[in-house]
């Protein structure tokens, strides 16, 4: 019985609470945000409500963070899978087979994460020249 109930609460209620705590957490800061706003309008008749509402907003990302993140996601992603995979290729040298979880696992999350990784770079290289023109333009 309670080997049946692990399972269920890793599969189904741990993606549910993390979501249900992500939505929550997203509308607490817009209802504190919305009472700053209230309360400064109560406040202060002259104050600019559209100013505070710009900039109690939460920054935005550059276009160039966001490509520096892709780099560094991508070489993360990267290096995980090659060293996964390493250690699969390595498990399996030494006398284990293929199909028991010290090399299969490995092997497996190594090229997934490999995969990911590797279309992060090509999403970096594929954007960067984009990038580099619009920073041009913009100085």
């Amino acid at each position: 019985m309670v080997e049946d109930l692990v399972p269920i609460f890793i599969c189904c209620v741990l993606p549910i609470a993390i979501v249900l705590i992500v939505s929550l957490v997203k509308i607490n800061a817009d209802r504190q945000r919305s009472n700053i706003i209230i309360k400064a309008i109560e406040a202060n008749n002259e104050i600019d409500a559209d100013k505070l509402a710009e900039s109690l907003k939460k920054p935005q990302r550059t276009p160039l963070q966001i490509l520096n993140l892709r780099l560094l996601r991508g070489c993360i992603f990267t290096l995980i899978g090659i060293g996964l995979v390493i250690c699969g290729i390595v498990a399996n040298n030494t006398e284990v087979e293929f199909g028991e979880d010290p090399v299969l696992i490995p092997i497996i999350a190594g090229s997934l994460s490999l995969a990911v990784g590797i279309s992060y770079l090509i999403v970096f290289f594929v954007t960067r020249s984009q990038v580099n023109t619009i920073t041009e333009s913009e100085i």
